[in-house]
């Protein structure tokens, strides 16, 4: 008998019934994504013969090993030799070099082979390909090392893994050529899924004959089904560009043995397929369960134990087997507390083969994808949850939940004894504050030693007390929305900070040691070219004064589930009809009545703060980074100074 026993307790009978979550690719290189480990966590907490994988790890792996290239060659030299690209033929004229270097390469990336530093930095051991062209910028008049200025004297290992993770980029464009223009290491096949109002892309690429990527998905997919041999199977799937490779494990598990339960979940579901109506994509998957997933998988495993009818799902898609229709079920039962979905476990991953790649010579934009960290969330949802531009009526974001900071430091200590890793990095939407203290003083009664960062809203309640009490306790980095860094416009999307008080609290972080990245924003509902000018300006004086590192412009989409989407009107625009939809449901466009270029000034925004990350052009006008004329800035030339007092 399998049946929820209480609100900790074990699920009776579920001995007999394994669970395999799997990620999909692609997801992330450097650390597992969190879902399973949460998943898994709590499954096991409540008795489940839970267990894990990770196949976007295991897929790049296999491409990027000596056999890979064997095969990546083999898909060239079947091309006719007239379209084949300078790139591909340059792979195939140095093909030796490169089989001889992948599989070392990507042991150092993994920190197995440390030693070979020295030669991968001196530029002597790899083949380099158009990537390395990026060095080309860097220039020393005196004709010394162009990269002292970031790695110096002694910088050899982070220098090394510049240098392999250009030569990585180098591959995965030979690989975009020869085997599947879709394939990015993160963003894969996202087109076919992102907003997508039907289904029918998906399914054409899912029907076509199998790439070299695919084959290799599917026998890691075998591979997991023989080692776990399960009854039912999550794919967590967080973004569009991993919802290809989740439906492809689908399609070879369904192929293998249809009595596998299928089941698809995570953040693409919560945002897109809200509206689900689609037949065909019960042909993969049997159940997609939105929102957390833990009180929708507890019922699903009663329902499949028989101890629930299927009327009783909770949050749940299923195809009626009478009718064939899409039908939504949910059984309204609280939610999980926070309190009590157990801690995430990591067992079953191979947390030694991810790969610490350094993308970006900066030191606080490298934490995404360089090192381990281990994903912890100090509290469910958003204690602030009133950003227009936001989903803040979806459950990821609205309904907040916190936990004791005894219970977060308990979660920390089992985490670490379980990896042996110190480094975490709180994936909340923004974490609050006097949690933050807390939790910061608890590590300290425990003399614990680890290091931390995530994200947060730069309010007044960060002090400078207390950023250094967060330092005090290991952290090393915050992250947090400026957004469109205009006071009009921040009001206007409820952000509740003012740029004047961003720049006061982003010092004392700095001033504490603690590295700063701001999220940014351009192209919201009546933003003006002087807004943009304007907000290039206050970011251009945030980076000269040291008040942050770092930097990211998003341009800004409407989603309907925004306060934007759902009363346009307030936001002096109209929205654009939405297609039919039965698949994918997100993003919606407007009618903005500025009629502002935005993909232009984006990209001047870009170009700008890419070298205000590296402490270029921070003294010029920022009307040098715009194409065509700009207006002057009417921001004071001292505002952030005049801030500062």
């Amino acid at each position: 008998m399998l049946h929820a026993a209480g609100a900790s307790g074990a699920i009776a009978g579920a001995g007999s019934m394994r669970v395999l979550s799997l990620i999909p690719p692609m997801t992330q290189l450097n650390t597992p994504y969190p879902s399973t480990a949460y998943l898994t966590g709590f499954l096991r907490s409540r008795g489940v013969d839970a267990v894990q994988a990770d196949l976007a790890l295991g897929l790049v792996l296999r491409l990027f090993s000596g056999p890979g290239l064997d095969d990546i060659k083999g898909r060239i030299e079947a091309m006719p030799a007239r379209k084949r690209s300078p790139l591909l033929q340059g792979f195939l004229e140095h093909f030796t070099h490169y089989r001889r270097t992948v599989e070392p390469a990507i042991a150092f990336l993994q920190g197995r082979d440390t030693s070979l530093a020295h030669r991968i930095a001196s530029r002597g051991l790899l083949p380099e390909g158009p990537r390395f062209d990026a060095l080309d910028v860097y220039v020393d008049p005196d004709g010394g090392d162009p990269l002292a200025w970031a790695f110096g004297a002694l910088g050899v290992q982070d220098k090394a893994r510049h240098m392999a993770t250009l030569y990585l980029n180098d591959l995965a464009d030979i690989l975009r050529e020869a085997v599947d223009p879709r394939f990015e290491f993160v963003r894969y096949a996202e087109s076919l899924a992102m907003a997508q109002p039907s289904f029918e892309p998906l399914a054409r690429a899912l029907a076509e004959p199998p790439t070299l990527v695919d084959d290799y998905l599917s026998q890691l997919t075998h591979a997991a089904l023989a080692e776990h041999a399960p009854q039912v199977v999550l794919l967590s799937v967080p973004f569009p560009g991993s919802v290809y490779g989740a439906f492809r494990i689908a399609q070879c598990i369904k192929a293998h043995n249809p009595a596998i339960v299928t089941v698809l979940g995570g953040g693409f579901a919560n945002t897109e397929l809200r509206e689900l109506s689609e037949p065909r994509v019960f042909d993969y998957f049997d159940f997609v369960t939105l929102d957390d997933g833990e009180r929708p998988l507890l019922a699903l495993l009663e329902h499949l134990a028989g101890q629930r009818g299927p009327s009783r799902l909770v949050r749940t898609y299923r195809r009626e087997p009478d009718t064939g229709q899409v039908r939504y079920i949910n059984l309204v039962e609280p939610d999980v507390p926070f309190a009590e979905v157990g801690t995430p476990t990591w067992d079953g991953l191979p947390l030694d083969r991810y790969l610490a790649v350094l993308d970006m010579l900066n030191p606080m934009h490298r934490l995404w994808s360089d090192g381990h960290w281990n994903k912890l969330t100090v509290a469910h949802g958003c204690y602030w949850k009133k950003c227009s531009f936001c989903d803040v009526g979806l459950d990821y974001i609205g309904r907040y939940d916190g936990a004791s900071s005894s219970l977060l430091a308990d979660r920390i200590e089992t985490i670490i004894a379980e990896t042996g890793h110190t480094g975490f990095h709180f994936v909340d939407e923004a974490a609050p504050p006097k949690a933050l203290r807390g939790l910061s003083e608890e590590i300290l009664r425990r003399n614990l030693t680890l290091s931390w960062w995530g994200n947060i809203r730069f309010e007044k309640s960060f002090t400078p007390e207390l950023c250094q009490l967060m330092a005090d306790s290991g952290c090393i980095a915050v992250s947090g929305g400026l957004e469109v860094a205009s006071d009009r416009l921040l009001k206007l999307m409820k952000k509740g900070v003012s740029v004047e008080q961003v720049a006061r609290v982003t010092r004392s972080f700095s001033d504490a040691g603690i590295l700063v990245h701001a999220y940014l924003m351009y192209g919201f509902p009546t933003q003006t070219v002087q807004d943009t000018v304007d907000a290039l300006e206050y970011v251009r004086q945030l980076f000269a004064a040291g008040c942050i590192q770092s930097g990211f412009f998003h341009r800004f989409v409407c989603t309907v589930h925004s306060p934007v989407g759902q009363n346009p009107d307030e936001y002096g625009i109209q929205l654009r009809p939405l297609p039919p939809i039965s698949f994918a449901k997100n993003d919606v466009g407007f009618i903005d009545p500025t009629g502002v270029d935005h993909d232009t000034l984006g990209v001047a925004l870009n170009k700008a703060l890419y070298n205000y990350m590296h402490g270029i052009g921070l003294d010029e006008d920022v009307r040098y980074w715009f194409t065509g004329k700009v207006p002057r800035t009417r921001v004071g030339r001292h505002f952030v100074e005049k801030a500062l007092g």
